[in-house]
């Protein structure tokens, strides 16, 4: 028996969209998550374009399976389609499952079919929980290069994932479900720049906010996800964290006219994110890689509070990686740099 990965059968995780038998997800976290009871649970996943899976030179997406809470299953999908089994006991079982999508949305999609079960076993999406978070970010939410412990080697998505990273372990310790709109290399103003005098206007949060993120990749009917408006009333957040700016740094640097640049766009981005979440506390933090510019994100915060009077929006700085700690691919945070910094979040929020 065929079930449907439709918000009425399973809790859908984050920005996903369906087309006829199949879910799509792009950006980190994305999923769904049901109660499965029974014996024998499988499940197909699609990989994306043809032209991604021949000439993705290694960043395929990168999926975990759990079952009660414990990954069970992890893989690449470098094929088109691949079925995998999760679960298959002897005896019928009562038991939560979360498919994931570990990997980001610029490299590789995934389409999760509909599920595989018995005629006597049955499907039923988890509950909601009491609290609602979006994060907004870049490559640190992402959890880019977290499961690398050398800085020296270059990233792939194999070292990538998000259940490791600040933004997702907030949510877990807050009991909170949680939606992801994050891209490495992507901020404000610039997206990283190894060169401060040439800025990278491509990589910016504010250009594909309203949509399913920004991919290379396309689904396999030729839908790109930047194309694809997502409807926000589908996930009204409590509260919305937003973490931009370490990529705007690498241009601005400290030149005056840039920050300045920084922080009127950082403005306008925040009434964008309050026009689609009207409800929802704004938590502006930075700090992890670096607080050079968090001095204009108060700037920009409180100008979005003169300017609008919405007294429902605040920073808080993030304690920066711990040489001690050690680094990631690329010089990113390791997860326990991770961790201190979902703590301080953790608190903050609470």
């Amino acid at each position: 028996m065929q079930i449907e990965l439709t918000k009425e059968n399973v809790k859908l995780i984050g920005r996903t969209l369906k087309i006829e038998d199949v879910l799509w997800c792009a950006l980190s976290g994305t999923g769904a998550a049901f109660t499965f009871t029974g014996k024998k649970l499988m499940v197909t996943i699609l990989g994306g374009s043809q032209a991604t899976l021949e000439n993705n030179e290694g960043n395929y997406a990168r999926i975990a399976f759990y079952v009660n809470g414990r990954r069970v299953l992890e893989d690449m999908v470098t094929t088109a389609e691949k079925t995998y089994t999760i679960c298959d006991n002897e005896e019928e079982k009562r038991m939560d499952v979360q498919i994931i999508k570990l990997s980001e949305s610029a490299m590789s999609v995934i389409g999760i079919r509909d599920l595989e079960i018995a005629d006597t076993e049955s499907v039923e999406p988890l509950s909601e929980k009491a609290r609602k978070i979006e994060f907004i970010g870049d490559s640190i939410t992402c959890g880019y290069g977290v499961d690398c412990e050398d800085p020296l080697v270059p990233f792939t998505t194999a070292t990538e994932d998000v259940t490791r990273a600040f933004a997702y372990k907030t949510a877990k310790a807050l009991d909170a479900d949680y939606s992801m709109f994050s891209a490495s290399g992507y901020g404000i103003i610039s997206g990283y720049t190894a060169d401060p005098d040439v800025k990278s206007p491509e990589q910016l949060i504010p250009l594909y906010y309203h949509s399913l993120g920004f991919s290379y990749d396309t689904f396999l009917d030729g839908k790109n996800t930047t194309k694809i408006d997502w409807n926000f009333a589908d996930y009204q957040p409590d509260t919305v964290v937003i973490n931009l700016g370490t990529n705007d740094d690498s241009y601005c640097q400290d030149t005056v006219e840039k920050q300045k640049e920084y922080a009127v766009a950082y403005t306008r981005f925040l009434k964008d994110v309050r026009s689609k979440n009207p409800e929802a506390k704004i938590v502006c933090v930075l700090g992890i890689m670096g607080a050079r510019l968090y001095p204009l994100v108060e700037k920009a915060v409180a100008e979005y509070t003169k300017e609008t009077g919405d007294g429902n929006v605040c920073t808080l700085e993030l304690p920066e990686q711990d040489i001690r700690y050690g680094y990631a691919s690329d010089y990113h945070p390791i997860e326990r740099a991770h961790d201190v910094a979902a703590a301080v979040l953790t608190r903050a929020l609470q």
